[in-house]
């Protein structure tokens, strides 16, 4: 076999894709011996409908000649408009639709990007720490320096500006960010973006705020391009995964100024042929969800996040009951997050995250996806009371 680029040395699978083969093969094997299948509270993926607009667009669209060919690399006219009407609707931010939108497959998809732009060997890349893996994994495949910051409980995980400020910056480029924060809840706020802003303003680095989350379990979304000064030195990516329920659609974007929109189309219309043309045409209707369809989306998720506390309370794990975002973040009171979630896999058989994943500062820490129905968390809740 050929030998693989050595940049791929750097990155293993993703532990989720390798987890779900495990669970796979321990659930052929439980429904073998007539057991009952992995309770599976890991992945945040959504399982509410999409908004039935959206749905029907899609049908709609498909079913007509000629929208099945290549698209315009820089997405429909009428989704970049969508998604600045929706960043002024909920953000108070404007943004120029020809300029300062670009539409992705995903916005997972800009991760990657973005590094490519903006990354030669060497260069330096502030990733957080407990953090989202694949901010550490875009910067190993472009042969970044990965210069880890720490996000701690006992400063509501907001970067702790003044030891940034001491750590040698030379050569950082790029910070990634993601408020409301994933895995740990912590929300945005005016005043962590506001010192975003100040502290990439000073040592010209361009923070890379990742933003699906915002709709979540929060009644106020923020964006860090309200801020200042904000489109100077940061951009921002946002999706239609979460607050819509469409993470298999995989739509999302990145707003930023025109010439960093620029040149990240230079790097993705190698890439890709465009994005199916009644999967613009179907977000372009998700957009124009109003509150009543966030209300009744956190109503559900309030639901499920008391009853992902009732497992918290069970194993002894302490948590924010007024946590953001679809997951809820426990810190284990004995032993590693990484022996509780195993003993809940292997003896109750219920996955739980373990939250060394994200992160060292991640290794005391379990999360709960709030993506599964009540009734499956109650169920859990009952396997776990068995072996707990």
């Amino acid at each position: 076999m050929i030998r693989p680029a050595k940049r791929t040395e750097s990155v293993q699978e993703y532990y989720f894709s390798r987890k779900l083969k495990e669970i796979a093969q321990m659930n052929a094997s439980r429904a073998e011996a007539g057991e009952d299948l992995v309770i599976n509270l890991g992945i945040g993926s959504p399982d509410g409908m999409p908004p039935t607009e959206a749905i029907d667009a899609l049908c709609e669209s498909a079913v007509k000649a000629g929208n099945h060919a290549y698209q315009s690399y820089v997405g429909l006219p009428e989704l970049r408009k969508a998604f600045a009407d929706w960043y002024a609707r909920w953000y108070g931010v404007s943004l120029d639709p020809a300029k300062q939108i670009q539409p992705l497959v995903g916005s997972k998809e800009a991760i990657l990007l973005i590094s490519l732009t903006y990354l030669d060997k060497g260069d330096k890349v502030l990733v957080p720490d407990p953090g989202y893996p694949t901010y550490s994994s875009a910067s190993k495949l472009v042969e970044a320096e990965i210069i880890p910051y720490d996000l701690k409980e006992e400063n509501g995980w907001w970067p702790d500006f003044d030891a940034l400020e001491k750590m040698d910056l030379s050569g950082v480029k790029i910070m990634w960010t993601n408020y409301p924060n994933m895995p740990t809840g912590a929300p945005a706020s005016e005043e962590l973006y506001a010192r975003l802003v100040k502290f990439g303003k000073d040592y010209d680095i361009l923070i890379c705020n990742d933003n699906p989350y915002s709709f979540i379990l929060n009644d106020r979304p923020l964006s860090i391009l309200a801020q200042p000064g904000a489109m100077d030195c940061c951009l921002e990516l946002n999706s239609l995964s979460k607050a819509h329920n469409m993470a298999g659609w995989r739509i999302g974007m990145v707003a930023a100024q025109a010439e960093v929109i620029s040149e990240i189309l230079k790097v993705k219309s190698q890439m890709d042929s465009g994005m199916f043309k009644p999967l613009q045409l179907a977000a372009v209707e998700a957009l124009k969800q109003g509150p009543e369809w966030f209300k009744e989306l956190n109503e559900e998720y309030r639901r499920r996040r008391v009853l992902a506390g009732e497992i918290f309370d069970l194993v002894g794990a302490s948590y924010d009951k007024d946590s953001t975002g679809m997951f809820l973040w426990g810190k284990v009171a004995e032993g590693t997050g990484e022996q509780v979630s195993d003993k809940l896999l292997y003896e109750a058989g219920v996955f739980i995250t373990p939250g060394f994943i994200f992160g060292k500062n991640g290794s005391q820490y379990i999360r709960i996806s709030l993506c599964a129905k009540p009734e499956v968390l109650v169920a859990a809740k009952h396997k776990i009371e068995k072996i707990w």
